[in-house]
C-alpha cells in the first residue's frame, strides 16, 4: 500500500479538542464544570480520511471547501505538515470552515459544539472544487467520497466526479450519508454503518437474516459493485453481486472512542484496492485498522506497524 495515491473529496473539517477534568458541578445548572488543561487540533472529516491514507503509507490529495478564516488556515497548515496535497477551494463569501469542538474530561466526551454551514456549494465555488478534482485525478488510483452532508457532495458534483473517474477507470468509494444515498449509483463501494443501512433500506437489522436483506437491498438500489455494512461490535458484512456475503468479526479489543473509525475503514480499503487486494482482504485489513483506532481517544489514525501487530494478535487468537 505504500506510495499508492488517493484523491479524497468531501466535507473537510477541523476537530478541536479541549482536554480537562471535572472537579465539581456548576452552581448555575446541573452540569459538570470542566477545568480545561490543554487544547489540540486535528484534521477532521474528509481531511481525516486523507490523514489515515498518509498514516498507512499512502499519498493523498484532498479536495473540499474551507472558509477564508483562521480555522481554514489551520486546516491548510495541518495538511501541509502531514504531507497531504491541498486541492481545497476557499469561500470568501462568509461560509465558515466546519469546526467540531469536543470537550473531553477523564477520557470521556462531555459535549460537542459545531460551527458550520451545510448549504450546498454552487457557482464559482463548485467550479473551483471540480477544477481541483480534474487536476488531481490523473495521478490517483482511487477516489474516496467522504460525505458528511455539509454541502460539498451535491448531485452535480457527484455526477461530474463519477463521470471523470469512470473515464479514467478509477474506482469511486463512498462513505455515505442517507440523505444522499440516491447519488451513489454504480460506484465501486459504499460503506454505510448499521444505522445508515437501516435508514436507507427500511430494514431493521435484528438478526443475521436482516443483515443479508439490507445488503441485498443496497446492491439492488445502487447497482454498485459492493457494499460494506460496518456494525460496531458486530464487525462488518461485505456484499458483492453474485458472491456469498463475507462476515468479519470485530477486531477491537477495547473501545474508547469511535470518532473517525469510518474514515479509517474507507481509507484502508481504498489503499488496499490500489495495491490490488481483493475486497474481502481489503475489508479485513480495514477491520484491523479500525480496531486500532477505536482503542484511542479522539480523532486518530492507524500506522502500518499497528495494523500488522493487530493482525498478528488476531492470528494468535484464531
Amino acid at each position: 500500500m505504500r506510495g499508492r495515491r488517493v484523491l479524497v473529496l468531501g466535507d473537510v473539517m477541523l476537530d478541536q479538542f479541549l482536554w480537562g477534568k471535572v472537579a465539581r458541578i456548576s452552581p448555575e445548572a446541573p452540569v459538570p464544570v470542566v477545568e480545561v488543561s490543554s487544547e489540540t487540533y486535528h484534521l477532521g472529516g474528509a481531511a481525516n480520511v486523507a490523514g489515515n491514507v498518509r498514516a498507512l503509507g499512502g499519498e493523498a490529495v484532498v479536495a473540499g471547501v474551507v472558509g477564508d478564516d483562521a480555522a481554514g488556515a489551520r486546516v491548510r497548515s495541518a495538511l501541509a505538515a502531514a504531507g497531504i496535497e491541498d486541492a481545497l477551494a476557499a469561500d470568501d463569501g462568509g461560509r465558515p470552515t466546519t469546526v467540531k469542538t469536543r470537550i473531553i474530561a477523564h477520557h470521556q466526551q462531555v459535549v460537542r459544539a459545531d460551527r458550520e454551514s451545510a448549504e450546498p456549494v454552487s457557482g464559482s465555488l463548485e467550479r473551483a472544487l471540480l477544477d481541483g478534482v480534474r487536476a488531481a485525478l490523473p495521478s490517483c488510483a482511487a477516489v474516496i467520497v467522504s460525505d458528511y452532508h455539509k454541502g460539498v457532495v451535491t448531485a452535480a458534483v457527484m455526477k461530474k466526479v463519477t463521470a471523470l473517474a469512470r473515464r479514467r477507470g478509477v474506482p469511486v468509494l463512498v462513505d455515505p450519508k442517507v440523505a444522499h444515498f440516491g447519488l451513489y449509483r454504480r460506484v465501486a463501494l459504499v460503506t454505510p454503518n448499521q444505522s445508515e443501512a437501516e435508514q436507507a433500506t427500511g430494514v431493521k437489522i435484528r438478526s443475521p437474516a436482516d443483515v443479508l436483506a439490507a445488503g441485498a437491498a443496497i446492491l439492488q438500489r445502487l447497482r454498485c459493485d459492493a457494499a460494506l455494512i460496518t456494525r460496531g461490535e458486530q464487525g462488518m458484512s461485505l456484499f458483492e453481486p453474485g458472491r456469498r456475503p463475507v462476515h468479519i468479526p470485530t477486531a477491537a479489543r477495547a473501545v474508547f472512542d469511535v470518532t473517525g473509525a469510518g474514515d479509517t475503514v474507507i481509507a484502508t480499503i481504498a489503499l488496499a484496492r490500489c495495491a490490488r487486494a481483493g475486497l474481502p482482504e481489503a475489508a479485513r485489513l480495514a477491520n484491523l485498522a479500525a480496531g486500532v483506532v477505536v482503542g484511542k481517544v479522539g480523532t486518530a489514525t492507524a500506522s502500518p506497524d499497528e495494523v500488522l501487530a493487530a493482525a498478528e494478535a488476531a492470528r494468535r487468537i484464531e
